[in-house]
């Protein structure tokens, strides 16, 4: 002799208001800018300075067409090139 379950739904017997959506002025609420747009001169964290490092040692190697090998003197030359940038940039 098999057991068998049944299964009832539960329904609500009045279905509720819709759940709230969120408006546009909420959402633009929320979003928070700084009150100084960042200029090049600005003090970079070390996130920021890492990633431009990184970018422009991308562009040395591929300036010379990523043969291996030169990885770190691209890093240094990267890191120069940014560090000069930042200097001109705060005069």
């Amino acid at each position: 002799m098999s057991k068998s379950t049944t299964t009832r739904a539960t329904t609500r017997s009045k279905p509720g208001p819709p759940p709230a959506q969120p408006t546009a002025r909420a959402t633009v609420a929320t979003r928070k800018r700084s009150a100084k747009p960042q200029t090049p001169g600005a003090k970079m964290v070390p996130e920021q300075r890492q990633q431009r490092i990184a970018q422009a040692a991308y562009f040395i190697a591929e300036r010379r067409g990523f043969a291996p090998g030169n990885e770190i003197e691209d890093w240094l030359q990267a890191e120069a090139e940014i560090e000069a940038l930042m200097k001109a940039a705060l005069q």
